[in-house]
């Protein structure tokens, strides 16, 4: 029998720090919080194995970050480290981190993320306080809160925003964790979008639309909710980078709703109907009891792998870090003029080179060793990856997994960059620009998902 419990703890960023990292933003520091972020925890365990599964709210995992907390967490619960499973919702109205572009509220980003682990241990402990015997079921719904993010204009640019005709992934994974009561204990949601419904405009500390899709789940099912993100690395949300604080709301209850209705339809217990007697009434009335049908599923197994990617070319490293250094020192200067235009242009540019320093950085280990976990859950498998992978790379290893359910997620154990299709690379785009990855990593990826998965069935 698997026994699992939920646990919160709060992680909201500090009104003043430095906020989101917006490259068309002239604000700095983040003047006020929307909605608290959250640590959201869940234990679980076999008569074989533990395992810990945490949601948070926050834009990446870098690696410092990720061993940090998953120490911090493993120590709580009482679980080995590399069954620690960590997954970062992405929102891009967060707090920065350190090394950023932006100078002003820079002073608070270190002591917050700082105290990160110990909240989220927190979490851990709490949730396996709180474990009892589980049943566990999954289901499918579907949402249009997202699209393809990659349009092209007439005359041949792609930029960032809706391509109603692109590849999307609107599937809603929902995994349901009953206790044996019938009492809910724990949902699992995965959906596919960037959480940038809040953009440049916006000065508000928010877990976008994640925060108000959890929110939803619980009024409605209760016990607490995980969002886990999907492949979103080429789907963003049909309002987008706005400034209107109501918008993730409104996105982000259609997704709860919709989540909180495949979790009701949901019984993790497989049942069988037994027409009981027949009772003369008006109509003559067939009484049934639907009984538990066979032993569930009760597995609990953990995979850890590494999957080696080829990296691309870039310019020398110190080249890119003195490009980046006379632009950082530009945009202090020009942030002293006032201008708003000149702002906005001088951000953009420290921001893209930021990105190129990073990213050129990341490409000097050919291969990039990419850390995949995945995690079977009685008949569901959950794959996590790393970064930022393309919807049709998700969808892919879906279809071809041996599970019978199989919830694939990005932005977990750590962030690495975009990882796009073969296809992408030929039609261009900023994902490909800000890759550190050669194209056809894609099929190592897929491919290296599925094995894992298939580990978990030997």
């Amino acid at each position: 029998m698997i026994k699992a419990g939920a646990g919160r703890t709060e992680i909201t960023p500090p009104v003043g720090i430095a906020h989101a990292g917006w490259g068309a933003a002239v604000h700095e520091k983040a003047e006020g919080v929307d909605m608290p972020f959250y640590a959201t925890a869940l234990y679980l365990e076999s008569p074989e194995t533990r395992a810990v599964i945490v949601d948070l709210d926050i834009l990446l995992l870098p690696d410092w970050l990720d061993k940090d907390i998953r120490k911090a967490v493993g120590a709580a619960a009482g679980v080995a480290p590399d069954h620690v499973w960590l997954s970062a919702t992405h929102t891009h109205a967060g707090a920065e981190f350190p090394g950023t572009f932006l100078k002003g509220g820079a002073e608070l980003i270190e002591p917050y993320l700082a105290g990160v682990p110990a909240q989220a241990a927190a979490a851990a402990r709490e949730a396996k306080r709180r474990a009892r015997a589980v049943n566990i079921g999954t289901g499918a719904g579907v949402c249009g809160i997202n699209v393809n993010r990659r349009p092209v204009t007439p005359d041949g640019f792609m930029f960032t925003g809706r391509n109603w005709k692109g590849f999307v992934d609107n599937q809603v994974l929902v995994t349901a964790l009953d206790d044996t009561s019938g009492k809910p204990v724990a949902t699992i949601v995965n959906f596919a979008c960037h959480p940038t419904i809040l953009g440049p405009a916006n000065r508000q500390l928010s877990p976008d639309y994640p925060g108000h899709a959890r929110r939803t789940v619980e009024e409605n099912i209760g016990g607490l909710c995980l969002f886990l993100q999907g492949a979103a690395g080429n789907q963003g949300p049909i309002i987008t980078f706005v400034g209107d604080i109501e918008a993730p709301r409104k996105l982000g209850k259609r997704l709860g709703l919709e989540a909180a209705r495949v979790r009701l339809e949901i019984d993790p217990v497989r049942r069988k109907e037994r027409l009981v007697e027949i009772v003369g009434s008006g109509a003559d009335l067939g009484m049934y009891v639907d009984e538990p049908a066979g032993e569930p599923d009760q597995t609990l197994r953990v995979v850890n792998t590494v999957v080696n990617l080829p990296a691309g070319e870039f310019p020398p490293v110190a080249e890119i870090e003195a490009e980046f250094d006379r632009l950082m020192a530009r945009l202090q200067a020009v942030r002293q003029t006032g201008d708003e235009k000149a702002i906005k242009a001088a951000v953009m540019a420290s921001k893209r080179a930021w990105i190129r320093r990073n990213l050129a950085r990341m490409a000097q280990s050919d291969p990039i060793k990419v850390h995949l976990q995945a995690i079977r859950l009685g008949d569901t498998a959950l794959i996590g990856v790393p970064g930022e992978p393309f919807a049709e790379i998700g969808m892919d290893v879906k279809r071809r997994s041996p599970a019978p359910h199989t919830v694939f997620c990005g932005y977990t154990n750590g962030l690495f960059a975009y990882i796009p299709t073969a296809q992408a690379y030929e039609e261009g785009g900023y994902e490909v620009r800000t890759t550190p990855f050669k194209a056809g990593a894609d099929r190592d990826l897929s491919d290296a998902c599925v094995t894992a998965i298939g580990a978990l069935w030997k």
